[in-house]
């Protein structure tokens, strides 16, 4: 469980989190955390919330954001937020660290899913984009698909797939989080 001013840092995506709001503090309304974004880092895969809003505010450095079909430099004292179901990724877009305050709204599962892929990555169980085998994230994906899911094929398509990989991945012995990971 994450808590206010826990750390978790993710080796192989270059993305340090320090949490300032957890999902327990707010009742479940948001989680906001500080993430700082070493040069040549990245989020491990476009994605979507399709019931969160995320919004990043830049400290320092300058933050690409692909946004939609936009692409976007977020700098400092910028603000850019994305709206559920909108697919996107970022990057670190300078040659120093890419510090921001990021917001998700309402909370959902997204502790419990960071903490599952950063635990993972640390324990150099993700591939060098920082995924996880693809058995093993069909059984992360199907436990966090209200929190995150891929911005292709139809979720429909993606939730048919998942039933039958979880159910392979699980029976690996593969979990949906952090909590005892084989």
């Amino acid at each position: 469980m994450i808590r206010k001013g826990d750390k978790l840092e993710n080796p192989v995506t270059g993305e340090v989190l320090i949490f300032h709001l957890t999902s327990k503090e707010t009742d479940g309304e948001a989680v906001m955390f500080e993430t700082i974004v070493r040069p040549g880092g990245f989020v491990a895969a476009a994605h979507v919330h399709p019931f969160q809003t995320e919004r990043f505010e830049v400290l320092e450095g300058q933050l690409a954001l692909r946004r939609g079909d936009e692409e976007l430099t977020v700098e400092p004292d910028e603000v850019a937020t994305v709206e559920p179901g909108t697919p996107h990724r970022f990057e670190n877009a300078g040659d120093g660290d890419v510090r921001f305050l990021c917001e998700v709204r309402p909370a959902l599962a997204f502790e419990s899913l960071i903490e599952t892929m950063f635990t993972l990555a640390a324990e150099g169980k993700t591939n060098r984009k920082g995924m996880p085998n693809p058995l093993r994230l069909a059984v992360i994906a199907r436990s966090h698909f209200d929190t995150v899911r891929v911005p292709f094929p139809p979720a429909f398509l993606q939730r048919a797939a998942l039933v039958i990989g979880a159910a392979l991945g699980r029976g690996l012995g593969y979990r949906p989080t952090a909590v005892a990971l084989p």
